[in-house]
C-alpha cells in the first residue's frame, strides 16, 4: 500500500509525540502512525502526518511485584522478548511473528493460539494514549476504563498509543511437538486436539488430504532446543528456502501445483523440543504472501474448514499455501475478532505475485456465512455495516470514537469503510 503524506515525524518522547499530534490537529491535518508495515491493508496510510515511532522504543520499568512491564510503543515485538528473556520474564503467549511493534501488533489484533491465554492485546493492564487535542491519558481498568476496554484493540482510530503496560509470568519453558496428520483426522479429533493441549494449530496443504499440526505445552524441562543443523534444515532450508523455491514454480506453472502440494505436505517430519516461549511460538518467515483471516466460533471452523476444502476441490484453483488454523478463548475487547466468544481462526494465503481474488472472495463467502470477523490487518471486504452485526460492542467502539476524535484526525479511507464516516 502506497501512502503520500503531507510530512513524517519522529518523536523521541511522548511530549514530542502530543505536540506533533497537537501541531497535526490545529492545522487541520490527519495522522497515522506507521510501524513496521506489516498489516496488508492500508490502515495505517494518510495523507497528512505520518508518524513513525522508531525512536519510542525500549522497556521504561519493570513491575516484579506486580509482574508487569511497560514498554514505549515503537518497540518490535522481538526486543521486547529478547528483553524480558534476559530479566527471566515472558509474555503468556504471542503470535507466530514478531516483526511488528507492540502499539501494531496490539491494535489490530495479533494473536497467537492457545486455549486458556488470548491474543497479545489481552495481555494489556494498561496504555498510555495521545488524543487528538494533544491530551496523554493513561488507561486502564481503574482509570479511564471505558477508554481501556475499547483501545487495548483500538485500529489508530482513538489516539495514538505511546506506551503499554502488559502482565508477563516468570520465564518458563514449552515442549513443541510437531507431527503429520491426515485431514480428516485432524477435523475429526479437532475439539479433542484443542482441549487437551494449552496451545494447538494446524495447517492443511490445498489439493491434498495432509495436514501439520503444532501442539505447545509448558514443561518442567530440561530445555531441549532444535539442534543447530536440524532446526536450520527444517526452519531455514524446507520451510523458507525449498518452500520459496515451489511457490515461485507453482506461480510460473500453475498446472503444477497440486503435484507439487502432495511432496512439499509431506516433506517436514515429525519434530519434538523444548525451548524459552518466544523462541517456540514463532518461526521464521521469509515467503512473501498475501492473507486473509477470518475469526469464526469455534464451533463452526471444522465445517467451514471443510467447505473450504470442497471449493478448492471442485474449483480450478491452484493454491500452493496452506491453510492455518489456530484458535482462541473469548475475551472483553470491544473489537477483538475473539470477543466475547469462543473463536478458531482460519487464515488462507497466497504468494506475492499469484491472483488471488478469487479464492479469496470464495474463501470469505464462506467465513461470512458463520459469522466470520475478518483480522484488522489483512485483507478484507467487509464494511461498517457487517461489522454492526457481529461485533455487539461495535456502537460502544464508534461512540467513543466521536467523543475523542469527531474532527476524525486520526481517520482514513480504511477506518471509513470499516467504522463508517
Amino acid at each position: 500500500m502506497a501512502a503520500r503524506p503531507v510530512r513524517e515525524a519522529r518523536p523521541a518522547s511522548v511530549q514530542e509525540l502530543a505536540d506533533t499530534v497537537r501541531t497535526a490537529t490545529e492545522e487541520g491535518l490527519r495522522v497515522k502512525t506507521v510501524g513496521t508495515g506489516h498489516s496488508f491493508t492500508s490502515i495505517a496510510a494518510t495523507d497528512g502526518v505520518l508518524i513513525r515511532p522508531d525512536l519510542l522504543t525500549g522497556i521504561r520499568r519493570i513491575d516484579r511485584r506486580e509482574l508487569t512491564v511497560t514498554v514505549e510503543s515503537g518497540t518490535p515485538l522481538k526486543r521486547l522478548n529478547a528483553a524480558l528473556a534476559r530479566e527471566g520474564l515472558s509474555l503468556t503467549n504471542m503470535g507466530d511473528i514478531m516483526e511488528q511493534t507492540v502499539a501494531g501488533a496490539t491494535s489490530t489484533g495479533t494473536h497467537g493460539t492457545g486455549r486458556d491465554s488470548a491474543s497479545i492485546a489481552a495481555q494489556i493492564r494498561e496504555l498510555e494514549l495521545v488524543t487528538a487535542d494533544g491530551r496523554v491519558l493513561t488507561c486502564s481498568e481503574k482509570e479511564n476504563p471505558e477508554i481501556f476496554a475499547a483501545a487495548r484493540i483500538g485500529l489508530g482510530a482513538l489516539g495514538v498509543v505511546s506506551a503499554i503496560t502488559f502482565a508477563v509470568e516468570p520465564i518458563f519453558l514449552l515442549t513443541a511437538r510437531e507431527e503429520p496428520m491426515s485431514f480428516d483426522r485432524v477435523t475429526a479429533e479437532f475439539e479433542a486436539l484443542h482441549a487437551e493441549n494449552e496451545h494447538f494449530e494446524f495447517y492443511w496443504y490445498p489439493h491434498t488430504g495432509n495436514c501439520s499440526t503444532k501442539r505447545n505445552n509448558r514443561s518442567a524441562g530440561p530445555a531441549a532446543p532444535p539442534g543447530r543443523i536440524s532446526g536450520w534444515i527444517e526452519d531455514e532450508l524446507l520451510s523458507n528456502g525449498l518452500f520459496q523455491v515451489v511457490n515461485s514454480i507453482g506461480r510460473a506453472v500453475p498446472p503444477v501445483v497440486p503435484a507439487i502440494a502432495k511432496v512439499s505436505s509431506r516433506a517436514l517430519s515429525a519434530r519434538t523440543y523444548t525451548d524459552i516461549p518466544y523462541k517456540v511460538f514463532t518461526s521464521p518467515r521469509r515467503v512473501r504472501f498475501l492473507e486473509m483471516e477470518y475469526a469464526l466460533p469455534r464451533e463452526a471452523a471444522v465445517g467451514a474448514l471443510r467447505e473450504l476444502r470442497a471449493m478448492v476441490d471442485r474449483s480450478p484453483l491452484r493454491v500452493s499455501f496452506p491453510v492455518e488454523v489456530r484458535t482462541a478463548p473469548a475475551d472483553d475487547i470491544a473489537l477483538s475478532t475473539a470477543s466475547g466468544r469462543d473463536t478458531a481462526y482460519i487464515a488462507v494465503h497466497m504468494y506475492k505475485g499469484t491472483p488471488y481474488r478469487s479464492y479469496f472472495t470464495a474463501a470469505e463467502r464462506i467465513m461470512t456465512a458463520h459469522g466470520g470477523r475478518p483480522h484488522w490487518g489483512k485483507l478484507h471486504t467487509r464494511d461498517a455495516a457487517y461489522f454492526a452485526d457481529v461485533y455487539p460492542r461495535f456502537g460502544e467502539f464508534t461512540a467513543l470514537r466521536d467523543r475523542l476524535d469527531p474532527d476524525r484526525v486520526f481517520g482514513n479511507d480504511y477506518l471509513r469503510r470499516v467504522l463508517g464516516a
